[in-house]
């Protein structure tokens, strides 16, 4: 018995010495806000003390676009869709609760609801009355809950590789996000996150590698360390997945916009059909060689579809 414990205490020691080997800490606010968040982001307080971290581009009179982010993502994922949008039309984008520079909920509350009335919370904030909101992964499921809560502010709806879909995922899949779903192991990825597997990671989430650059693992590598970021990721990831209910779905008439990557392996192609299935004012435009990040990975393409889609939304051709 006493051999036992001498062991056991061995082996606890050595797990000790190398969670503090491996052990990655928190990044520094400051530094990051200094690095990610100069002009024009700005810091915008919530009435519940929330403050998000946000841009908002373009001429305050001309059409306006919101953008939101997927999980463990950051408004700068939207950067080649400003660049090209922001002349022409307002675009916001800010960084979700438990992400970016925005950091934890307050009150801990990352449901679905949460971060819809994050959304609501912006718009009023920013005084938009109506505006077209798009998403993308995680975002695309919030988008696509605010269509259904407030189809009265929506003048359009996009949904880029979106979460919400009845649609079960074959193999593949993202080693970061799984690890975060997983008891106990979860809990070590909240302080030991190592810049290689948010590398895997990314390369996972999309086919054009040419986009997984050492400056894009950098951001995602250090936003995800932001204090509260990470355990906000767990307790995100602990939650049960709902799928949404194609009654509800098939009920919201605002012109839509379902745009895929064929070779998503987070979010399978054929969820842009069951969107397409059940949305009644729905246009599909999809991308051959394409993952995740179709406004990363095809940037050109996918914003003239959008640009093209934006000037007549009535529903077009195509299905998957």
């Amino acid at each position: 018995m006493t051999r036992l414990l001498k062991v056991l205490g061995i082996v606890l020691a050595l797990l000790a010495i190398a969670f503090l080997i491996f052990r990655t800490p928190d990044t520094d606010p400051d530094e990051m806000r200094a690095k990610y968040g100069a002009e024009p982001s700005q810091y915008v307080e919530l009435d519940d003390w929330l403050t998000i971290h946000l841009r908002d581009e373009g001429p305050r009179d001309a059409p306006v676009l919101v953008l939101l982010h997927g999980s463990n993502a950051d408004l700068h994922t939207w950067q080649p869709w400003v660049d090209d949008l922001a002349s022409d039309y307002r675009v916001i984008r800010f960084d979700q609760i438990g992400h970016g520079l925005t950091g934890p909920a307050m009150d801990g509350d990352y449901s679905l609801e949460a971060f819809v009335a994050d959304v609501d919370a912006v718009a009023d904030k920013l005084g938009l009355e109506r505006f077209v909101l798009a998403g993308n992964s995680m975002g695309g499921a919030i988008a696509m809950a605010y269509a259904m809560e407030h189809p009265e502010r929506l003048d359009g709806l996009v949904l880029v590789d979106a979460g919400g879909a009845a649609i079960e995922r074959e193999g593949g899949g993202n080693l970061l996000f799984t690890l975060a779903a997983v008891p106990g192991v979860n809990k070590v990825m909240a302080q030991v996150t190592p810049r290689s597997l948010v590398e895997k990671s990314l390369s996972q989430s999309v086919s054009n590698q040419a986009i997984v650059t050492p400056a894009a693992v950098d951001r995602y590598w250090e936003l995800a360390r932001m204090p509260g970021n990470r355990a906000a990721t767990m307790t995100r990831f602990a939650q049960p997945r709902k799928a949404f209910d194609p009654a509800e779905v098939a009920a919201v008439e605002v012109p839509t916009l379902v745009m895929w990557g064929e070779e998503d392996s987070l979010i399978p192609y054929a969820a842009a059909g069951w969107y397409m299935e059940h949305l009644p004012n729905a246009t599909l435009a999809h991308y051959p060689g394409i993952g995740h990040l179709p406004m990363e990975e095809a940037p050109e393409r996918s914003v003239a579809d959008l640009r093209q889609w934006l000037a007549d939304p009535a529903p077009g051709p195509g299905t998957p």
